[in-house]
């Protein structure tokens, strides 16, 4: 009587039967109000103590309560004989689980509902409930919806938002997140709505409640089977997944059917345990419960929250996610291991479901990438085989997310154990089991993948293989640098089926949970190359990303001495510190500090460590040279200990000195930079005593250069310095004969910054020892200028007076010494003779580094001693100008006959003394270009031309005139002139010291095409990332005069018209067809940076400039002025002039991280968008101001049978290919013109299908696959796409257009010119295009795309009257060109077709008139009365 006693307090007798038959004629959807006379209480207790009465009746019948005869009774007859209606009291606790729905229930109806429906669920789990009727489909998943129902939103709303930040924060750029318009609707209304609020302490009592229903329906899977409800089922499934990451769970869960519901504490302990019950046969199939069952485990193993409808949200990575998704794993491998065989078919879709929904999210893929190698364990040999052979294909298909969540998974398995070969595996399938295959395939594969992100990861993970605790991946690496043989890829055959692009693109809401078959025909193969020459492809290739990632690769192979440590292959990490890029400098920075530390013994990888961070100091990014400096300070500052300290065990000071010993031998032209690193280190007061007094401690020691080195740098920021050890080392330096140039011009720099702190005495002492060591003339050059500037700063006084007067007197007395010298060898008769070429050399140079100390002191007689070293030859002499000889001053003089290397010296000697005086300069400047031209001399042309550049900083304006002469050196035989001449042209141009005049743009610009390439790609370097910066405008601003300029057309009224010397023509002309290609390089070049407002801009000017010129007859159409008219039109008809909104570069970059679908389709709107606005725009210029000079030029260019028309035509039909549905509409002044471009364009179209198909056909037969859609052209396409046609044209379709025109020429021949004849006098206006007529006169003709039938066809026909479906015709004036087999006037047996044209005598006939009348009038004539 208990159990009736816990029922009162529903007051089910005093429910009416009417309400309760109205519940249930609803389908417990909604109920009505009750009376007002019943009031149910919300009572937690009162369910609670009926849930403790009913629950013996589930659990176990012979523990139920005892009837009156000692017998068990049903709860089914204590209800009947207690008068309790089983169909009132589930209407009831419908009532009250209907009651937790609403979002503004409050806390005791939320915990009411989930009681009632725990109750209805232990209920139903009694036997004999189905007796009953209890089970009601409706009602029994609404008591499973009342968990969602009844836990607070708010929540749920919390961690979508953190989902949102955490999105929007990965990757480099935040995607915002876009929700569907019902879904944010329903949003609204939820923050509208709910506005209850709960304590921590209500919140646990509804976690009780939700406990207590899932305990419920555990009990109830234990008794009562739901293989008669697979909807059931499968909301239950569903329930337990959201319940996974419920809550967080400390330490591992267990899994397995023996555990006690009554012992389980944590929600997904709970779930799991109802997940494992659904996969049995109890619930349903068992293929069908485990496919459910995984279907659901998926998203939580992809961090997704996925709902009962829409796309699955993704959830943010916290720690508690993770461990659901651990705990998901967990759960998959108990379920593989405890039912084997059945759940391996399952195990491989969910991995490949795993593939395909993938987010592209660098974190998600890693964990993506983990679960599946993780659950992969698990399989057999044979079905891991299996599945690895179904990833390589997945890891070739279109979609970018596919091959870098492949890439991922490929690492993840290299750090498991390599898998051996069973008997079960077949054996083709074996070699997928190997680490090997992993490697060269999956990872190596995809090296030269046609997306950027991929091609830069597989770099990445090529990287991270060598960096595995395994050696297999090591090794595999080092067979594919080992050798250079062609090593083939597997081909992906044998597919099981088919993935079309249909499928691929497949939401998540639409793909089945199926097994997902690939078939790929991408045959990929490593072709017989260096692989390590492919890798260096990669270092340079045009994207940032695969660029760092490729240095990345590189460190790694060398190293772990994968390939050798060569100085090419070092040179090129060096060289990467002076990318573009700001992220790849630093990446190669970071790269040469880990190989240095590495290899710290390697002489080579020291040197090219040097060569790439100390350049860096000088960055104009100060963030690298942060960097640089960076490493400098903890490689070589920060390692200076004492002499005494130092140990050759220790390996960091061994390599500090060790470079600084290349810096004083082998790397001495980074001196400059290495001595701006301790100028920022001197404001940073880097330089401590201690430091300084270590660094003394070397100076007598082994390392002495090195220490030198580093004191030259310091002292000048040190006051305070052990000067008597410092005088020692000068004392020691003028006694020891054995001292190196380096040291001794380091020593000499320290004595220098000392020389302020030193007394008179000993400044005199050294003074003069260092005039008694310059007239004697033994020093090396170095020493030379090292000495004279160390005189200079000891004579160095507050007074200026006091300086010069010092300088005058010794600097005075070196010129003096030279000049008597240089006296006795040239103009002594005998002095050439008996000449000391080194003697002469140094003479020369210690009087033009004192000169310019003591100006003053230098006379006219020292000028003309050196002057006549310089004086030409008398052959020389005559081969110049008549212009040049009278403008020689050195032709007063005597040919010279000194050596090489003594002009060379005293060329640069006479620019010093041209520095001091400024009428020297004004005397000197045409000798110095007559050497330039004259000159066979390499040394002396290239100090010349070093000489006229430094000049040109002090006497701008006096240099100018000069500097074609300068600029002409571009073209110098000598690869070393032209490169020099390039650099200090740069140099003048980035400080504005010369313009942009003349010639100067295009003989820069014609250095693209050098012969050597490294001096191209130099110049590219200068144009791009020097002198483009500083002047945006001024590839637009010369374009229009480039092609004029290098076709040497010089008719035009403004352009090409500056002064050039014949000479400097024929050297820089590109004139002529073999010159073709070089002239479009450049155009390319050029268009390629401009902008879309550039590219539009010049496409009028060109218009306007150019082709108008030509229609209004300011140019003539000659042979001169046709090459640059058909010039202009294949630039028109270039790509690079497209504007990029329209042909879709602009949104082709391959460095931002892979949007989401969303993001794409939102991108791509706008680039639609963007480009239908842009098409109209430069449709209307097209209209206005191109298409009237395009028709008047084309009947101008027919008059005069112009070969330039084919040209016309092909720019026209490139063009019109955009505009395909608009011919008519931009012809309409010439319906001619309309006519035969449609026509065109419909045999172009025609030709390309032929020429698809072809390639298909063959594709097919090599491969014996079905072409996938989308797929690249193989590159026998591009073969045969390819014509014989001189304009440069992109690889591609447009190829065939102009083919196509120059056949159709070729077979016009004199007919064309009769009919154009015939036709003109009608109407002036343009006669049919020549590729529609054919002349037939042999054997080989083929026939116009069926135009005309051939022999043996139905009949010959006229081409003005088509049979059958020919739609393309042409309906000429004035022509029949009927093929007969009559042979008038032929030999016997010859074959072919004679043409039978109208004589020009007779006039035309008049054409035939039809007899047929419109049905229109003939129906009027029916109806007129009679």
């Amino acid at each position: 009587m208990e159990l009736i006693h816990a029922l009162d307090f529903l007051k089910l007798k005093d429910v009416s039967g009417g309400w309760v038959d109205a519940v249930w004629d609803f389908e417990f959807t909604e109920t009505e109000p009750l009376d007002a006379a019943i009031v149910i209480k919300n009572g937690s207790k009162e369910f609670k103590t009926l849930y403790s009465h009913l629950l013996p009746y589930m659990t176990d019948t012979e523990v139920s309560p005892l009837g009156t005869d000692g017998a068990s009774q049903s709860v089914w007859t204590v209800f009947g004989d207690n008068g309790v209606s089983v169909k009132s009291l589930v209407a009831v606790l419908s009532y009250f689980v209907l009651g937790g729905k609403s979002k503004t229930a409050s806390v005791q109806q939320r915990i009411s509902a989930l009681q009632a429906s725990s109750l209805y669920l232990l209920l139903l789990g009694i036997p004999g409930s189905v007796v009953n009727k209890m089970f009601h489909q409706i009602l029994f998943d609404t008591c499973l919806n009342t968990v969602s129902n009844c836990w607070p939103q708010s929540l749920v709303k919390k961690r979508k938002k953190d989902t949102l930040k955490s999105s929007q924060a990965d990757g480099k750029r935040s995607k915002p997140y876009r929700k569907d318009d019902d879904e944010m609707d329903v949003d609204e209304d939820e923050e509208q709505d709910e506005e209850v609020h709960f304590s921590p302490q209500d919140l646990l009592k509804i976690r009780e409640g939700v406990v207590l229903l899932v305990k419920s329906l555990l009990r109830l899977l234990l008794k009562f089977p739901l293989k008669d409800e697979p909807q059931s089922a499968d909301n239950c499934v569903q329930m337990f997944a959201k319940l996974t990451n419920f809550e967080p769970v400390i330490g591992e869960l267990s899994f397995g059917a023996g555990q006690d519901i009554d012992d389980m504490r944590t929600m997904p302990e709970l779930a799991y345990y109802g997940l494992w019950l659904l996969c049995s046969s109890n619930h349903g199939d068992e293929k069908v419960s485990l496919r459910r069952v995984f279907h659901r485990v998926l998203y939580v193993i992809l961090m997704m929250s996925k709902g009962e409808s829409g796309k699955p949200s993704l959830m943010m990575a916290t720690q508690a996610v993770l461990a659901a998704r651990d705990q998901a794993i967990g759960f998959v491998s108990y379920v593989v291991d405890e039912l084997k065989e059945p759940a391996l078919p399952f195990l491989r879709i969910l991995l490949q479901h795993i593939s395909f929904r993938m987010v592209d999210k660098t974190d998600y893929r890693t964990c993506g990438a983990q679960a599946v190698a993780k659950l992969l364990a698990k399989m057999p040999c044979g079905d891991y085989a299996s599945f690895i052979k179904w990833l390589f294909d997945y890891s070739r298909q279109s979609k970018v997310a596919y091959r870098m969540f492949a890439l991922d998974v490929s690492m993840a398995l290299l750090e498991q154990p390599e898998r051996e070969a069973n008997e079960d595996v077949d054996a083709e399938l074996v070699s997928f089991l190997s680490h090997r295959f992993l490697v060269h395939n999956m990872v190596f594969g995809r090296r030269s993948d046609a997306s950027p992100t991929v091609r830069g990861h597989a770099l990445t993970c090529l990287a991270q293989c060598l960096e595995l605790p395994s050696m297999n991946g090591t090794r595999s690496i080092k067979e594919l640098f080992s050798t250079t043989s062609a090593q083939t890829v597997l081909d992906g055959e044998g597919s099981d089926g088919t993935l079309n692009s249909q499928t691929t693109q497949k939401t998540f809401k639409t793909l089945p949970f199926k097994t997902i078959e690939i078939t790929n025909n991408d045959h990929a193969s490593f072709e017989s190359k260096d692989t390590m020459a492919l890798l260096k492809r990669r270092v340079s290739d045009p994207k940032t990303n695969v660029r760092k990632c490729a240095l990345q690769a590189m460190m790694g192979l060398l190293k772990h001495n994968v390939i050798m440590l060569s100085e090419g292959n070092l040179t090129v990490l060096s060289e990467r510190t002076r990318d573009p890029a700001l992220s790849v400098k630093k990446k190669a920075l970071q790269c040469l500090m880990d190989l240095l530390t590495a290899h710290p013994e390697n002489s080579l990888v020291q040197k090219a460590w040097l060569r790439g961070v100390v350049p860096a100091v000088v960055d104009a990014e100060s963030s690298v040279q942060e960097k640089a400096l960076e490493c400098l300070e903890q490689t070589i500052l920060s390692q200076v200990k004492s002499h005494g300290s130092y140990s050759y065990r220790d390996s960091q000071q061994t390599l500090t000195w060790d470079l600084l010993g290349l810096l004083c031998d082998h790397c001495q032209d980074l001196g400059r930079y290495f001595s701006r690193a301790f100028t920022m280190w001197s404001k940073q007061n880097k330089f401590t005593a201690a430091f300084i007094n270590n660094l003394i401690s070397h100076t007598e020691a082994e390392h002495a250069a090195g220490a030198w080195l580093l004191l030259s740098k310091v002292a000048s920021s040190c006051p305070r310095l052990d000067y008597g050890k410092i005088l020692d080392a000068w004392d020691d330096l003028v006694r020891s004969k054995n001292v190196t140039v380096t040291t001794s011009c380091h020593i000499l720099c320290v004595i220098g910054d000392i020389g302020e702190h030193l007394n008179e005495d000993t400044k005199s002492r050294i003074v003069e020892d260092i005039i008694t060591w310059l007239k004697s003339f033994e020093m090396p050059l170095e020493v030379i200028s090292a000495s004279v500037e160390t005189l200079c700063r000891l004579g160095k006084a507050e007074a200026v007076s006091d300086t010069q007067t010092f300088l005058n007197q010794h600097c005075g007395e070196l010129v003096s010494v030279c000049e008597a010298y240089l006296s006795g060898v040239i103009l002594n008769e005998n002095g050439a003779q008996n000449l000391n070429e080194d003697l002469v050399v140094k003479h020369l140079y210690t009087l033009g580094v004192a000169s310019l100390h003591c100006p003053s002191k230098v006379g006219k007689r020292i000028v003309l001693l050196v002057q006549s070293v310089l004086t030409s030859s008398v052959e020389q002499q005559s081969e110049g100008s008549e212009e040049l000889a009278c403008s020689q001053p050195l032709s007063q003089f005597k040919a010279s006959s000194m050596p090489s290397s003594v002009r060379a010296h005293a060329v640069i000697t006479l620019g010093k003394l041209c520095l001091q005086h400024e009428e020297l300069t004004r005397k000197y400047l045409p000798a110095f270009a007559r050497e330039l031209e004259l000159c066979s001399e390499l040394a002396v042309r290239s100090n010349v031309v070093v000489v006229m550049c430094d000049l040109c900083v002090r006497y701008t304006n006096m240099v100018d005139r000069y500097i074609p002469n300068v600029s002409a050196c571009l073209r110098d035989k000598e690869p070393l002139i032209r490169k020099q001449t390039l650099t200090m042209l740069t140099n003048l141009l980035q400080e504005e010291f010369v313009k942009w005049k003349g010639s100067l743009f295009f003989r820069f610009i014609a250095v693209l095409v050098d012969s050597d390439p490294t001096i191209a790609s130099l110049c590219e370097y200068c144009l791009v990332h020097l002198l483009l910066k500083k002047n945006p405008v001024m590839f637009s601003q010369h374009f229009i005069e480039c092609i004029f300029h290098f076709n040497s057309y010089e008719k035009h009224k403004t352009y090409n018209k500056f002064p050039q010397v014949a000479s400097e023509k024929a050297k820089f002309s590109l004139k002529g067809a073999q010159n073709k290609e070089r002239r479009f390089t450049i155009y390319r070049f050029l268009l390629v940076h401009f902008t879309d407002a550039q590219r539009f801009n010049i496409t009028i000017k060109i218009s306007q400039n150019i082709l108008a010129c030509f229609v209004d007859g300011e140019l003539p159409l000659d042979g001169d002025g046709a090459v640059v008219l058909a010039e202009t039109f294949g630039i028109l008809s270039l790509k690079e002039i497209k504007l990029s909104a329209l042909s879709g570069a602009a949104g082709a970059g391959g460095d931002e991280p892979q949007e989401d679908e969303q993001m794409a389709m939102a991108k791509a709107v706008m680039q639609v968008a963007q480009k239908k606005v842009v098409s109209q725009v430069q449709k209307k210029v097209f209209i206005e101001s191109m298409i009237p000079i395009i028709i008047n030029l084309k009947s101008m260019l027919e008059q005069k049978r112009s070969p330039v028309l084919k040209d016309l035509m092909g720019y026209l039909q490139l063009t019109m290919q955009d505009y395909r549905s608009e011919v008519k509409e931009f012809f309409a002044a010439d319906e001619q013109l309309a006519v035969e471009m449609e026509y065109n364009l419909k045999m172009y179209e025609k030709e390309m299908e032929a020429q698809m198909a072809h390639c298909s056909l063959g594709g097919d037969a090599a491969s014996g696959g079905t072409p996938i859609l989308g797929s690249p052209a193989p590159a026998s396409a591009h073969r045969l796409l390819q014509t014989g046609f001189a304009t440069p044209q992109p690889v591609g379709p447009s190829h065939l257009l102009t083919q196509r025109l120059a056949q159709s020429d070729r077979k016009g021949g004199d007919l064309m010119g009769y009919l154009e004849a015939r036709r003109q006098p009608a109407k002036q206006r343009s006669g049919p295009h020549r590729s529609w007529v054919m002349v037939t006169g042999d054997r080989n003709f083929t026939p116009l795309h069926g135009s005309v039938k051939p022999k043996g066809g139905v009949c010959d026909r006229a081409i003005s009257t088509p049979q059958g479906n020919i739609n393309e015709v042409t309906f000429g004036e004035g022509v029949s060109a009927i093929f007969s087999d009559r042979r008038t006037g032929s030999k016997t047996g010859e074959e072919g077709r004679v043409l039978q044209l109208i004589s020009p005598d007779q006039q035309t006939p008049v054409p035939r008139q039809w007899n047929v009348q419109s049905p229109l009038n003939q129906k009027r004539t029916r109806q007129i009365p009679q």
